[in-house]
This record gives C-alpha cells, structure tokens and sequence, in this order.
C-alpha cells in the first residue's frame, strides 16, 4: 500500500507481542500507531476496501495467535491523550487516553465516580468497545454520547441512546471505531485521590499485576465469579507450556515468561471444559481472540 500518511509510523509484519499484555501474538501484515485524527482518516481512507482493518488500544483485553493478523492494525496508544472538562459535570476524552489517566484526571476535578476507571488497564476506547468495567461499575453507565470512525474516513457524533449495552457488551457500532467520547458524572469528592489509592491497593492484593496478563479472561456469569468456580475447580496453577492460571487470582492467565498464544488458548479451552465437566457451566471468554494460529499462517 503506498501511502501518504509517514511511511515510518506504518510498519509491515510488526510483531503483535510488542502490543499485547501478554506478550504473544503473531505479525501484523501492517500495523499503523497514529499521531492524529487526520492520520488515521488518511490511513483508513487509503486502504484497499477488500482489506480486513483492526484496532487495538493497550492490547491488554486481547490475545492475538501465534500466526497473526492479516490485513491491516491501528493502534490508537499514540492519540494524542486529550481530556477536556466541558462543565462542572462532563468531560471529553480520547479514545487513547488510558483508563487510569481518565481516573486521576477526574478525581482531580472532584469527579469521584470516575474512579472505577482506575482499575481498568486499557484505554477508553478498548473500554467503550467491550463495556469494561472495575469496582462493580461500567464504562456506558457514564457516557452521554461517543465519536466513530468508518472505513471512508467519516467522523460521526453518536448518542449513547443509539447502542445496545449490557455486560461486557456493547451493539450499535458495526463497520465504526471510536475515536473519544464524552462522559458525565456526579460531582462528588467522597471518592478523592485517597480512595481511588485504596482501590488500587485492594486491586493489587487481589491480582497478579506484576505477570503478563490480560485481566480477567472469563466473564462472570449470572450470579457467581469466573475465579470462584475455576478455584474450587482446582485449576489455580494449572498450566499448559508456559501459560499458568494464576495462583493469587484464578480469573487471570498469566505468562510465566516463555508462553505462546496457542499456550494461553488451550489452557483457556482447559479451563472451560474443566469448570463445564464439575459444575454444567460454559464460561464465556471476555479477552478477544483474534488472528490466525501459526500453522494456517504457514500453510
């Protein structure tokens, strides 16, 4: 593809586990981290319509296979990090901006509510595509209204009213990618920088943070906690190459240091067939599983 957007910030074959939390991943036939908008309207608009286009923020909710992506990747980390207080209430932020900066930034305007954010470990528009959510609340419950991007390059203002949300679910975007969104919150100061510090301290006693991860893998399903039946399941410390669920947090995958995607998605298979066998339960992945095991890559 020759393109008018800088030829260095467009990168062919780029190694997928330079961009994921878990380290793994396959290349990327291109892989694209804009500086801004107009980028990746240019990038977007310059691309062959036949092909497959992907986006990604911190990688930290993904696991990309052993053999790739193909087509293209935007990676929208490099998005300049803006949030904007609107008024007293609301604020606009970038869909790079990290879900941490959001919080800081929003306790400091004596926005509490927004302090969840902390706990989740991508950026605004991994959490506004998934619905992700920290502390026991969600990212849609605080947005009044969101920017899309198409394929054409068309930037659109949309409605929180236009999408179908749920958990760990969002509907209402096909064929469109986030580009920011605006949020409003309680003004309330009870949840200050103290509190959000006591969050994070819970979080860190509670899960490996310190391991290759990519958060929780499972959702929770109605009524119980993935990590409760897959410890009861005995399956803390199983491990599969060098993939291990971990032994401090048993909804957390971990790479031990050597660990391939194929390791990390059979012990996912493991985990589901496992939890399924003791309790007639499935377990639903909430990590995105994308790209081409190694073998159909070399084929």
């Amino acid at each position: 593809m020759e393109s008018t957007v800088q030829s260095s910030r467009v990168r062919r074959d780029e190694p997928m586990s330079r961009h994921t939390s878990w380290r793994v991943g396959g290349p990327a036939d291109l892989f694209f981290r804009p500086a801004s908008i107009g980028d990746v309207q240019r990038f977007v608009r310059e691309l062959p319509p036949e092909m497959p286009l992907t986006w990604i923020g911190l990688g930290s909710n993904l696991l990309v296979r052993d053999g790739g992506i193909r087509g293209a990747v935007v990676c929208t980390s490099g998005l300049p990090r803006e949030i904007e207080r609107l008024d007293e209430l609301r604020v606009r932020a970038g869909a790079g901006v990290p879900c941490a900066t959001l919080a800081r930034r929003c306790v400091r305007f004596g926005l509490g509510p927004a302090a969840f954010f902390a706990g989740i470990p991508g950026t605004l528009g991994g959490a506004l595509a998934m619905n992700a959510g920290a502390f026991g609340a969600e990212t849609w419950d605080s947005i009044e209204r969101v920017e899309t991007i198409d394929r054409s390059g068309t930037i659109r203002q949309r409605s929180r009213s236009e999408f179908s949300v749920g958990y760990r679910f969002v509907a209402g975007a096909d064929g469109q990618w986030y580009l920011g969104a605006t949020l409003r919150f309680a003004a309330d100061r009870a949840d200050d920088a103290a509190s959000m510090k006591q969050l994070l301290a819970k979080r860190s006693d509670s899960q490996p943070l310190g391991r290759p991860s990519a958060g929780s893998v499972f959702r929770n399903p109605p009524g119980d906690h993935a990590g409760r039946l897959i410890e009861a399941a005995g399956l803390k410390g199983a491990r599969e190459g060098g993939a291990m669920v971990s032994d401090k947090h048993a909804n957390f995958i971990i790479n031990t240091g050597e660990a391939t995607a194929r390791d990390i998605e059979a012990l996912i298979a493991r985990v589901r067939a496992e939890v399924g066998r003791r309790f007639g339960l499935e377990l639903e992945p909430e990590v995105r599983i994308i790209g081409e095991a190694a073998e159909e890559a070399s084929s």
